[in-house]
């Protein structure tokens, strides 16, 4: 039976000077605390769901991250902190490959 997470957290995966990659598992009711990305990442989503992102600005964008599939995200704008919040009732995982240097 596979291990179940108790709380919303990062995992570091793998760092070089091109990429960073981490895995994130945010559960229900359990948001990611504010944060913003800098650089364009690539999320894989391990187990799917809805994703609200709740701007500092008090917009919402609401993503469905379908299992095994892969997502092109920008960079954050300038300035911009978002909390990322699970509204469903199992957990989302994601792996995110965050690119370090431009091409």
């Amino acid at each position: 039976m596979p291990s179940r997470q108790h709380k919303t957290q990062r995992t570091p995966y793998f760092e070089n000077e091109q990429v960073k990659v981490w895995k994130t598992t945010i559960l229900p009711d359990q948001p990611l605390s504010t944060h913003r990305h800098e650089r364009p990442r690539v999320i894989v989503a391990l187990r799917g769901g809805k994703l609200d992102v709740v701007h500092q600005s008090g917009s919402t964008e609401t993503y469905d991250w379908e299992s095994g599939k892969a997502y092109w995200l920008d960079a954050d704008p300038a300035g911009e902190l978002h909390g990322d919040v699970n509204p469903g009732q199992e957990p989302i995982e994601v792996v995110v490959i965050e690119l370090k240097a431009s091409q």
